[in-house]
Parts: C-alpha cells; structure tokens; sequence
C-alpha cells in the first residue's frame, strides 16, 4: 500500500513538473515582429461553455496581431459563434515577471504562444472573470488548411491540458476569417 502511495505521489510530481515545464516557454525567443500579422483560426479546444455554435454553423475563425506598443500587442479575434460571426480586439501587455500578454480588465489572464515556426502558431488563452476561469487552445496558421505535424502538436496539447474532448477543427468556411483581414 505504502509503495503504490509513493509511486502514485512520484507520478503527480513528474506531471505537474513536466507541465510547469512545458507551459509557458516562448516569450524570450519568440520573434514577435515575425509572428504578427493574419492567421486563421484553424482548430480549437475550449472549456468555455456555449463558445462555439452548431456543427453546421460552425466556420474558420481568425486572428490579427500586431506589436502595438514596446511591451504591447493588439488582437483582433474572430469567431464564428452562436449568435454569427463576431470579432474581438483588444490591446495586450507584457507581464513584466511572467512570459505571457494580458488584459485583465478585459479578462484575458494569459495569451501564450506555445510553438511556431511562423507558418503556423499553437496559441493558448486564459480566460476569466469574477472567480471562473477558463482554457482555449488555439491553431493557428497562415493558410487556410494546417499540416499533420502542426495538428498532432495541437492534438497533444490538448491531451496535456485535458481538453481532448472539447476539441474542434473547423471546416474551410472562410466567411468569418476574412471579416477582419487587413
């Protein structure tokens, strides 16, 4: 009993390690002058309940991102959501101790990008409001389409965030993404 206790307890410490190692990890390599501009929405996970409409309503989302400011970013998201498509934009700021973007007036606790080679970008937002807090992960890419090596990263990454069953990609309608090109 004593030894399954201590490999059950190694175990937990292995995980919580090895995510706290994996998440966050870009802000002091990644190129944002290289990351900013157009992408699509390719696929999401979400915990956030009633984000997404029906199956058949459902669209390519999309993302504008921009160096504003030093230390500031400026977002435009789109989504096609229950009540149709709608867009987002809001100014992010560098946290000066964590590497993550924020704006938690708007709620936006954390806007990390996980990966890119800057043909494609594994984004992962945190989200919350009044004590609810909430996880999407999002891909990215400049095409409309994704390769098998960039949505098995995304897959995977939901499986480490626990968001395997609330994962989506989405079909090839562009109507939405294209609202906010620039």
């Amino acid at each position: 009993m004593k030894l399954e206790m201590a490999l059950a307890t190694a175990l937990a410490l292995a995980v919580v390690s090895w995510t706290e190692e994996f998440f966050p990890k870009e802000a002091h390599t990644l190129n944002w002058g290289k990351f900013s501009g157009f992408w699509y929405i390719i696929a999401i996970a979400t915990d956030t309940r009633g984000f997404l409409p029906a199956r058949d309503k459902r669209k390519l989302g999309a993302s504008v991102v921009k160096v504003h400011k030093t230390g500031q970013l400026k977002v435009v998201i789109a989504f096609s959501r229950p009540q149709g498509c709608q867009s987002m934009e809001t100014t992010l700021k560098k946290d000066r101790k964590k590497p993550v973007f924020r704006n938690t007036l708007k709620g936006i606790k954390g806007f990390h990008v996980l990966s890119t080679d800057y043909t494609y970008g594994l984004v992962y937002l945190r989200l919350g409001h009044a004590g609810s807090n909430y996880k999407s992960l999002l891909l990215f890419n400049r095409q409309n389409i994704s390769s098998f090596l960039s949505l098995r990263e995304f897959l995977d990454t939901c499986h480490i965030l626990r968001l395997t069953k609330q994962a989506t990609i989405l079909p090839k309608d562009d109507s939405c993404a294209h609202t906010i090109l620039p």
